[in-house]
């Protein structure tokens, strides 16, 4: 009987080849090893050849957290709707729940105006009667912004976006929380890329932060050209704002005249 015979016999393998507990115990890593070399094959022998119990490794089971699971689903529907149409955009806003927002709402205010134009204006959030008929800037502000718009030789929907950053009406016209404005961001994103407009105008602290992801004072943003993601953007005061502050009517025409001055020599 040649060796390698009287090393599987020990081993109890033959001649039914089984490996049984209570051989492993009673053979050297040397025979292992030998019987492994004249086998042909390469797997490496544990140095603890003569312990009396086999480990079996065992799966490792991963758990994911519910923040990292949140998250995961978050970016998943972000790059659904960076990749919605008009159509799929106006519908996914219609029946969102992504944020609180959604439970007092009449109706989302999803934006207005030519869908190709040139000007895109942003503000924060929409108020009661843009709750209440669906549509930007239908009030007092509304018809301010109408009457600054004109002022410039422009009109709502003739070349002209309109649109916010949050597309339900915050509780009480306050402004809108991050989370809130995390939730509508995949939504302004969107719409920007799909107007591909050549001039932002942002109206407010809250969408110029926003855009420009600055904690910085309108004051120090005004009278400057920006840029978001490579279109040029301007600050100015959120029309509501200049109701309650009829002085800085001024500064605004000012940043009106700079926007339109800038129109002209990126056309």
């Amino acid at each position: 009987m040649n060796r390698r015979r009287l090393i599987l016999e020990e081993m109890g393998i033959a001649p039914l080849w089984r490996l049984r507990e209570s051989a492993v115990a009673n053979i050297d890593a040397d025979s292992l090893r030998s019987a492994a070399n004249e086998q042909g094959t390469t797997q490496e022998i544990p140095a603890a050849a003569d312990e009396r119990s086999v480990q079996v490794a065992r799966p490792r089971i991963t758990t994911t957290s519910p923040a990292r699971a949140e998250s995961a689903a978050g970016e998943d529907r972000r790059v659904q709707i960076l990749n919605m149409d008009w159509s799929a955009l106006k519908a996914s806003v219609a029946q969102c729940v992504a944020c609180p927002l959604h439970e007092k709402r009449t109706n989302t205010v999803f934006g207005v105006g030519d869908e190709h134009a040139d000007w895109l204006f942003v503000g924060e959030g929409p108020g009661a009667e843009e709750d209440a008929k669906g549509e930007p800037f239908v009030g007092q502000a509304g018809q301010l912004l109408d009457n600054m718009l004109a002022a410039i030789e422009l009109k709502r929907g003739e070349n002209v976006y309109i649109a916010n950053v949050v597309k339900c009406r915050p509780p009480g016209n306050r402004n809108p929380e991050a989370a809130e404005m995390r939730g509508c961001e995949p939504y302004l994103t969107r719409q920007i890329t799909l107007i591909q407009p050549k001039l932002i105008v942002a109206m407010g602290r809250v969408a110029a932060s926003h855009l420009l992801e600055t904690t910085a004072s309108i004051a120090s943003l005004r009278g400057r050209l920006h840029s978001y993601q490579g279109t040029p953007l301007i600050v100015t005061y959120h029309p509501a704002y200049l109701l309650r502050s009829l002085p800085d009517k001024a500064k605004s025409w000012a940043d009106l005249c700079f926007a339109r001055a800038t129109m002209a020599r990126i056309q």
